[in-house]
Order: structure tokens, then C-alpha cells, then sequence
């Protein structure tokens, strides 16, 4: 009886797996044969725009400026000295390792550098705007467009002052973009920035303006031109060059350069050149081959507040005149030492660099009119500018405006010159006031040398120094350390 109860029981249990098992095989089978699962697409591009009238998309804006933006690629030839060892003079040493009998310093070497950056069409006939430290130095300069066609591009000529550099290729009836007035961009200004960074192909970034009027961040110098619009868009290497664009797809600025950690990479600090400045320097090396600039005649400082308040006007307004240089635009114009200015031709002057940027974006010889303060009472003058670069006609030379040569900047000598560096009354010529580490002439030109001859000729003033220089080898006779001494200088 047991036996039997046994094997009823295990029948049911076996039986009852079976149909567990028949049972889960059927919800499976069930599955695979399900219809699939109906879900809603829409293939339709972005309009742009939500139902509220938000954008969503910038695809169409873009779209007008990605044909004209380009890359630029440059070539310079490098020299390389071979490092020589001891005994290479040595005649054993040589013909032990087969070295030809020949003595003197070996043979340069030379290789090709290679750069990388950006650039926009701003014209149908093929002129592009581009950074200075793209091309400088280059030898080649080829220009990728966005339809992969390239193109040998000509130098038209570049601006290290505000690192704007113009090219041309030949070609008509390519794409171009459209300017803004960048000084009519806002802080919140949405904003796109276009380029070729780390030679990744054509890439769009996207953030807004941070801040405008950026000054002495020494990116170029301390006699540039700085006036950069900032931006959060991200920019990196290979992005100079290339357009900052507004959301109606005109471009506001051309992308210089970035503040970064160590690594190099972008954190949101980049800086473009605003497309006024930009354009207005593209048609002067266009058009005069050369950047044609204004001259006042006057330098400037900021006004602190404790300055303002002294002289009567308030603080962050106008410029503050510490000097007058004689027999120039401001003072026959009837500036004097003192005088606050506050507006060049209906636009106010907040700050003495942006009077300084302004006449220099103005062409010598044009008559702006200039508002001004003297003691507490408002006063008008119209001033017909002078050229910056003909500051060599007379007058005393200034630090900043007398360049001779590469790195290499002098002054007249006069009383107060010549009581500083104890000169003797037997010493006449023109007087190194500063040397640029950098320049290959600094060993030969330091701070204090007194340049009295160039090719026997007898220099007194920057004019007659520039006349006497010529290309190639050039004799100088110079007073360094209480003796005079020759020197032979190679100019380019």
C-alpha cells in the first residue's frame, strides 16, 4: 500500500513539472511571435524654432558661415646647427671614423615647420582674415576650404600690433560672411566660434560674450593694440584665426588666443580681435600695403579716482593729457598738459587706452573733434591727425614709437638723457633705451650704447639713422662703456 502511495505521489509531482514546463515553453513560444512595438518618429529636421518661439537649432545660421571659413596651413624652413663635438678638428679623430679632412664649423641643417590654424572669406575675390601668428615667418601658405579645394594663398600683408594678418587667394565668386558692428555686441550675447582646432576638421562651439574691452592682457605686447571681446566658446589650438560669429551668423571677431592651465587645453577663457578693429586694419594693408595710423601727439594715463576728483570730472570718464609733445597735432591743436578728454567725435572716452585705440584706428591726416575738460570748463578742438609712422621728422624720439631695428629702440639724446646715463659732451648720436632679450642684436645693442654712425654717416635723429641703414651688412660706430668701437650688423 505504501509502494503504491509512493508512486501516486511521485506521478503527480513528475506530471505536475511537465505541465510547468509545457506551460513556459507556450508564454515563450508567445513572445516570439509578437507584433513589434509601435513607437512614434519624427524624421524632420529642427525648424529652429519652438511652439513659444525659442530657438532650437542654429543649423540654418551656421549653415550661411561654414562654406567661407578655411584652414591655413604655413611652412617655414628652420635651420638646425649640428651640435659639434670636441674633437672634431681633430685630423686623427677624423680619418679614424672616416670623416672628410675639412675643418671649420659643419654644414647647417635645415627641416620644415609646419603650422596649423583658421580664417574666414570676407570677399568674393578671395581675401581672408587670419591671425599674424599663423603666418608669420611662413615661407608657404596654403588655405583649405571647406569643399576641400586648395589653394596657394598670398600674403597681403599682417599687423603684429593686433595680430591681424590679411591673405588672398585667387579665386572668385567664393563664399564669404557677413561683418557685424562689433561694438554694438552685449556681456550675454550668444556666440559661435568656428575653426580647425588640433586639425580635426571643421568644428562649430558654442557659448556667449563674457566680457568686451579686454586691455593689457599682454597677449601681444606692450605696445599693441588689445581690445578683445571674451568668450566661454571653446577655443583651442588651430581655432586662431578663424570667425566668432553672432546667432544671425555675422561674425562679431576673429579667435586669438585662450588663457589655460598647464595642460594648453580651453576652460573658458578665450579672447577674439573685434571685427571692427579686424576689418579696419585688413583694408589699410590692402589698400596702402601697410597699417596706416593716426597720431595725436599726446601721451595719456588713466584717471584714478583720487585724480578725478581733482580734476573735477567723474571717475572712469576721460583720459588725462600728462604731456604734450611740441610742434605735434595736439599741441597745435591748443592741447596742454593737464586737460582731461572725454569724447573724439561724439564718442565718449572711458579710459586712456581706448582714446589711444581709437586715434590709432584713425587715418593720419583726418580731423576729429575732441572734447575736453581744463580746469573744471568744457572745451571743443578739431585736430588733424598725424601719421604714426613719420614720428621720425623732428622731435624727440619716444620708447614705443623708435624701433630702429628688430628689438632694438632708441632716443635723442638730450640734457635730461645725458645727465642719466652720465654721458660725455664729446658723445652725440642716438642712444639704445631699451633692448629686447629676444632680438639677435640685443649682445651688440645694449641698453645705454650710443649709435653715432651708421655707414659714416652721422646720426642725430631716428630719420637720418633709418636713411643711413641698409639692407645686408651695415657698419656701425658706436660708444659703449666710456670707449668707441665698430660694429658690423647684418639687416634682413
Amino acid at each position: 500500500m505504501r509502494y503504491r502511495l509512493f508512486f501516486f505521489v511521485t506521478v503527480l509531482f513528475v506530471g505536475g513539472l511537465s505541465v510547468a514546463y509545457l506551460e513556459t515553453r507556450e508564454r515563450g513560444a508567445g513572445n516570439e511571435r509578437r507584433e513589434p512595438a509601435e513607437i512614434q518618429v519624427d524624421r524632420a529636421p529642427l525648424d529652429g524654432l519652438t511652439e513659444a518661439g525659442n530657438p532650437t537649432s542654429y543649423a540654418d545660421t551656421l549653415e550661411k558661415v561654414r562654406p567661407a571659413v578655411v584652414t591655413v596651413f604655413s611652412t617655414k624652413v628652420i635651420e638646425e646647427q649640428m651640435r659639434r663635438h670636441p674633437f672634431a678638428d681633430d685630423p686623427f679623430f677624423r680619418r679614424f671614423f672616416g670623416l672628410p679632412e675639412e675643418r671649420g664649423r659643419d654644414q647647417p641643417r635645415y627641416r620644415r615647420q609646419h603650422g596649423l590654424g583658421s580664417g574666414v572669406i570676407v570677399s568674393r575675390d578671395g581675401y581672408i582674415l587670419t591671425n599674424n601668428h599663423v603666418i608669420e615667418g611662413a615661407d608657404e601658405v596654403r588655405v583649405s576650404l571647406a569643399d576641400r579645394r586648395e589653394f596657394v594663398a598670398e600674403i597681403v600683408g599682417s599687423d603684429p600690433k593686433t595680430d591681424v594678418a590679411v591673405l588672398k587667394i585667387d579665386e572668385d565668386d567664393l563664399p564669404r560672411v557677413t561683418l557685424a558692428d562689433s561694438d554694438n555686441i552685449r556681456v550675454g550675447d550668444i556666440v559661435f566660434a568656428l575653426g580647425n582646432p588640433l586639425n580635426v576638421g571643421q568644428t562649430v562651439t558654442m557659448g556667449i560674450v563674457s566680457a568686451t574691452g579686454r586691455t593689457r592682457i599682454g597677449l601681444l605686447g606692450d605696445d599693441a593694440y588689445e581690445n578683445f571681446i571674451q568668450t566661454d566658446a571653446a577655443i583651442n589650438q588651430g581655432n586662431s584665426g578663424g570667425p566668432l560669429v553672432d546667432a544671425q551668423g555675422r561674425v562679431i571677431g576673429i579667435n586669438t588666443a585662450i588663457l589655460s592651465a598647464r595642460t594648453g587645453g580651453n576652460i573658458g577663457i578665450g579672447f577674439a580681435i573685434p571685427v571692427n578693429m579686424a576689418s579696419n586694419v585688413m583694408q589699410s594693408l590692402v589698400t596702402y600695403g601697410k597699417v596706416a595710423r593716426g597720431f595725436l601727439g599726446v601721451n595719456i594715463q588713466d584717471l584714478t579716482p583720487d585724480l578725478a576728483e581733482e580734476f573735477g570730472i567723474d571717475p572712469g570718464e576721460g583720459a588725462l593729457v600728462a604731456e604734450v609733445v611740441p610742434d605735434r597735432p595736439g599741441d597745435r591743436a591748443g592741447l596742454q598738459q593737464g586737460d582731461v578728454i572725454v569724447e573724439v567725435d561724439g564718442k565718449a572716452i572711458p579710459s586712456a587706452s581706448a582714446l589711444r585705440l581709437m586715434i590709432s584706428q584713425t587715418p593720419p591726416g583726418t580731423r576729429v573733434n575732441i572734447v575736453y575738460y581744463r580746469d573744471g570748463d568744457r572745451r571743443e578742438a578739431d585736430v588733424e591727425l598725424g601719421d604714426l609712422e613719420g614720428l621720425a621728422d623732428s622731435g624727440p624720439a619716444r620708447p614705443g614709437e623708435n624701433e630702429l631695428f628688430e628689438g632694438i629702440k632708441v632716443a635723442v639724446i638730450d640734457d635730461e638723457i645725458r645727465s642719466d646715463f652720465d654721458l660725455s659732451d664729446r658723445v652725440d648720436g642716438l642712444i639704445v633705451v631699451e633692448s629686447d632679450s629676444a632680438s639677435r642684436h640685443a649682445e651688440n645693442f645694449r641698453v645705454g650704447t650710443v649709435i653715432t654712425e651708421i655707414n659714416q654717416r652721422p646720426v642725430n635723429t631716428l630719420e637720418e639713422a633709418r636713411e643711413a641703414l641698409r639692407s645686408g651688412r651695415n657698419v656701425f660706430l658706436v660708444h659703449q662703456q666710456g670707449v668707441f668701437r665698430y660694429l658690423t650688423v647684418t639687416l634682413d
